[in-house]
């Protein structure tokens, strides 16, 4: 799959719409704890707390994020791109 043909599954659309910080939604979806995906893409909790309130929105701690739940490197930052050119 192409990165340019990913579109976000429906569930994290709705997370999304409902105001949810798209690193949590997919977290959440995936059924992760904030400790098992820092774990997992290298970075702290308190990093992912971070992210997920909105502070921080690092692209490289984004990529990682993606990478390790499995997605392609822009999944974090689709949204973000549809809402700048809305």
């Amino acid at each position: 799959m192409n990165n340019s043909d990913y579109s976000l599954p429906e569930a994290i659309s709705t997370a999304l719409a409902n105001g949810t910080n798209i690193v949590r939604a997919f977290r959440e979806q995936f059924g992760y704890s904030v400790e098992d995906l820092a774990v997992a893409c290298g970075l702290t909790s308190l990093e992912i707390e971070t992210i997920e309130s909105g502070q921080n929105s690092d692209p490289g701690k984004l990529e990682r994020i993606a990478h390790a739940l499995g997605l392609p490197s822009n999944a974090m930052t689709i949204e973000e791109s549809k809402r700048l050119s809305a």
